[in-house]
């Protein structure tokens, strides 16, 4: 019997979801998008999904296509469900594998967002070949999959992996979650954006003697931080920029010596909008991480940036699903 050639790939984020075909060699043939708020129920938001796919799907043959993956915040591996998710439209528990199976009569899988990411890059990525790899998703938030022996942990609920919300620093930041200190409270786009406030409500220096794309001139004149912007002024030689990252790259690697020795990982792979900042965050991640590793640990693990491109991911990672 040959292998079915093509799989069904679903990112769904609050604002946007994103659908495609994907063959076995991770290229996006087809690739639709919709508004995930625009529809009133979970069953209203499916059908959605299949009016896009549908004519894409009788092009490449039912009978070709191996099943559909699905990544989502607070989804469920083991029971298919999406659980009340802060930032989706529908607060029920929503039986996501179960709708979209009676939708396009195939088999689904779903799972979180950032374990789908570590499927994808595990398939299709710079963990191609890897079977000890940990996925780090820096972005609004950090996202966090583990893979150790070449299987994904999940843990008993599937809820494992949720490295974001390690206490970081004891007694620090309110976090979404309602506790203080998350790692995702510093070490993400929204957390960097925080110390850089802290560091610059701080500063006791003269702006008006800095160039005027360096950061206090900046928030001096009242104008929006943000976590590219912080890249930018990096760029251009603020050293309060290059203070931001380090602080940023202490946290997650004093994070990451502690998460190392759970699976003894031959990699961290970092991805998502925080880590184009290059060896702005790389190289300050990775001196912390090595200063606080137990000894056995040290000059073992490399940390390396993804080998997906943000596009292409969040497809890719689903869409990988369909192939376990």
């Amino acid at each position: 019997m040959q292998p079915k050639k093509f799989s069904i790939g679903i990112d769904i984020g609050g604002t946007n979801t994103t659908s495609g075909i994907v063959n076995r060699h991770g290229e996006i043939l087809v690739e639709e998008h919709i508004k995930t708020a625009d529809y009133a129920t979970p069953a209203h938001f499916v059908k959605a999904i299949k009016a896009c796919l549908e004519s894409h799907i009788n092009h490449f043959g039912r009978d070709e296509i191996k099943g559909i993956g699905a990544g989502a915040p607070n989804a469920n591996y083991y029971t298919g469900e999406i659980q009340p998710a802060p930032n989706l439209p529908w607060k029920e528990v929503i039986p996501l594998r179960q709708l979209l199976e009676d939708a396009f009569d195939l088999p689904a899988t779903i799972t979180n967002d950032a374990n789908a990411s570590a499927i994808g890059e595990m398939t299709y990525g710079a963990a191609k070949g890897m079977k000890n790899f940990i996925m780090i998703t820096l972005g609004t938030g950090l996202g966090s999959g583990f893979v150790a022996n070449g299987q994904l942990i999940y843990g008993h609920d599937g809820f494992a992996g949720e490295l974001g919300h390690v206490i970081a620093v004891r007694d620090g930041r309110l976090c979404n979650c309602g506790r203080r200190g998350c790692l995702e409270r510093y070490s993400s786009a929204t957390g960097i954006v925080l110390t850089a406030h802290e560091m610059l409500e701080a500063s006791t220096e003269d702006e008006s003697t800095m160039p005027e794309n360096w950061l206090l001139p900046i928030y001096k004149g009242g104008a929006e931080i943000t976590s590219s912007g912080i890249h930018k002024a990096a760029l251009e030689g603020d050293p309060t920029a290059t203070a931001i990252f380090d602080f940023t790259g202490r946290i997650l690697g004093q994070t990451l010596a502690d998460a190392v020795a759970y699976t003894s990982p031959q990699a961290i792979i970092l991805f998502g909008g925080l880590a184009k900042a290059g060896d702005f965050i790389l190289e300050p991640t990775k001196k912390y991480m090595e200063e606080n590793l137990l000894s056995i640990y040290k000059n073992k693990i490399d940390i390396i940036p993804s080998g997906l491109s943000e596009r292409d991911a969040a497809i890719l990672g689903a869409a990988a699903l369909a192939w376990e």
